[in-house]
């Protein structure tokens, strides 16, 4: 029976974006940017876990009290290994916001 209610739902959504004019064709859908969280892993080399995210240049950004400081010793991985422990990190910021210098603690 849920099955049969979400089908009419979309189906009529579906509807509500089709009308006429010289687009009357065409059908809007929307698709999610991406996945709500990403797997990663971490030694805990700078103590308790608590936010992050995998920057676009390849590196993983840890919360450090008021900003996100830049990973550069690689304590953060996106496969396991022995000794590190799985985290999951959201998405980054868009744009992201600038590191801190040389990824030192302010």
């Amino acid at each position: 029976m849920k099955t049969i209610l979400t089908v009419g739902a979309a189906a009529l959504i579906l509807c509500g974006c089709m009308g006429p004019g010289p687009r009357h064709a065409e059908v809007a859908v929307g698709v999610g940017a991406g996945p709500a969280y990403y797997d990663g892993w971490y030694d805990g080399y700078y103590g308790p876990y608590t936010d992050g995210y995998w920057g676009d240049d390849g590196f993983f950004y840890y919360s450090s009290g008021g900003g996100f400081v830049r990973d550069n010793d690689h304590h953060f991985r996106r496969d396991t290994a022995p000794g590190f422990n799985h985290v999951q990190a959201h998405p980054a910021p868009h744009p992201a916001p600038a590191p801190d210098a040389g990824g030192r603690k302010p």
